[in-house]
């Protein structure tokens, strides 16, 4: 399971220390689903709950896709895509469409952005080959993955016409509700159901992650089961839970001046993580003037770029640092004749260990610098290791914002945006 060590922390705590009684109360709300926005909580008893036959039926369709072409395009933005990606990356590799081998499905990325070079650039690695879409969409109304879809569509019409192009198509939205669902429906596409009381950044371990991270060969069967066992164990009502630890240690932090908070890893397939991770805790927490902004770092290379700032710049922040206590391989550092770089002291060590030692320095610097540290520490890089940190994210985050007062599910100020494009869109 997920450990917390608060070490590197509480040096910077007052007398008090972290509230874990305002925490108690946070994770009552939560889970009598009591507070604002306590419609949208159905994403803690998913695991356990999520129907067989559904996930039967996801692994169907991802083989079905698998007999049309070995190509997924996922259409879909924030919430839509974070998730699946961030799976994926982490689970198989940042570049698994590069070295997924003959007869595995590739998985590629649409409707995250508005500039036509990576769009083309994305057009260019699948239209001469056969392939499927994705469409994954509450409403079916966000500007750039209807804009995404609308390419997708165009390819595999021009490349199937359009009888067969809707095969191709699958559908991942409300059950009744939106633009996507009657699109949906009309055209007869086949479809899989966003659950009405998930909002979308909860949604990773619900149909919306689930389709693309099977067709990529993610074992979704040993995701929900670790799933579920990890929300059992994130229930426990106790500054013992580690959901409790972190939270309660963001908002004390908070309280004291600390309003950035650096997420790093020394793990390049965590970098989607990190981005599913600032949506989650943005959305979450950054609302009427307050909250802690979610950063992102990937160590040692931000060592190179960001450490002078993180050591001696402003003192607002802290940093969050996850790790896996067991690498998947080992590599051991060469021995060179005649040492030439003066590392041969080094010759015969593995990677891992130097890891090991790199953090504990820089941990220890950073301290001293005046950056408090939490380190989150997961056992493996696998299936159950990714469930334990997506479900121990959300609850953390859910206590974390009901703590600060906020409502973890709404996102009002999005809305703004999209307010001001489509107006000035219509204009122009």
């Amino acid at each position: 399971m997920i450990t917390v060590d608060l070490s590197g922390a509480q040096s910077f705590f007052n007398e008090a220390g972290p509230d874990y009684a305002t925490a108690a109360e946070a994770h009552r709300t939560l889970s009598g689903a009591t507070g604002p926005g306590g419609e949208f909580t159905d994403w803690l008893s998913l695991p356990s709950a999520f129907d067989a036959r559904e996930l039967k039926s996801i692994l169907s369709l991802s083989q079905k896709i698998k007999k049309l072409g070995n190509i997924l395009l996922v259409v879909g933005i924030g919430g839509s895509y974070l998730g699946a990606r961030a799976a994926i990356e982490l689970l198989k590799t940042p570049s698994h469409n590069t070295i997924c081998g003959s007869g595995a499905t590739e998985v590629y990325f649409l409707g995250n952005t508005l500039s036509a070079d990576a769009i083309n650039e994305t057009i260019a690695l699948i239209s001469d080959r056969d392939f499927c879409v994705n469409v994954i969409s509450k409403s079916g109304s966000t500007l750039e993955p209807a804009l995404g879809y609308r390419v997708a569509k165009a390819l595999l019409e021009r490349k199937y016409g359009r009888a067969t192009a809707k095969k191709h198509i699958f559908v991942t939205t409300d059950a009744e509700n939106g633009t996507l669902r009657a699109m949906a429906d009309a055209e007869g596409y086949e479809s899989l159901v966003i659950p009405s009381g998930i909002g979308g950044r909860f949604s990773v371990l619900s149909p919306v992650g689930l389709l693309p991270m099977a067709c990529a060969g993610i074992d979704i069967e040993a995701v929900m089961s670790s799933a579920s066992e990890a929300m059992l164990t994130l229930d426990l009502r106790s500054p013992d839970n580690p959901a409790w630890q972190y939270a309660a240690t963001r908002q004390l932090l908070y309280t004291q001046g600390k309003n950035i908070e650096l997420l790093a890893s020394y793990e390049p397939s965590f970098r989607y993580m990190a981005e599913w991770w600032k949506q989650l805790f943005g959305e979450s927490e950054g609302k009427n003037g307050i909250g802690i902004f979610p950063a992102s770092l990937e160590y040692p290379a931000d060592l190179h770029s960001m450490g002078q700032y993180v050591q001696d710049g402003p003192r607002t922040i802290f940093e969050t640092v996850v790790s896996f206590a067991n690498s998947r391989t080992s590599l051991s550092v060469p021995f060179l004749m005649g040492d030439p770089d003066q590392l041969n002291y080094l010759a015969g060590k593995d990677f891992s260990q130097i890891a090991k030692i790199a953090k504990q320095a820089v941990k220890a610097a950073h301290i001293s610098g005046g950056v408090p540290n939490i380190e989150i520490t997961c056992d493996t890089r696998d299936e159950q290791g990714f469930a334990q940190l997506i479900c121990f994210f959300e609850v953390s985050c859910a206590i974390s914002a009901y703590m600060s007062g906020q409502n973890p599910f709404d996102q009002p100020g999005v809305e703004a945006y999209k307010s001001n494009m489509f107006s000035m869109l219509k204009e122009n």
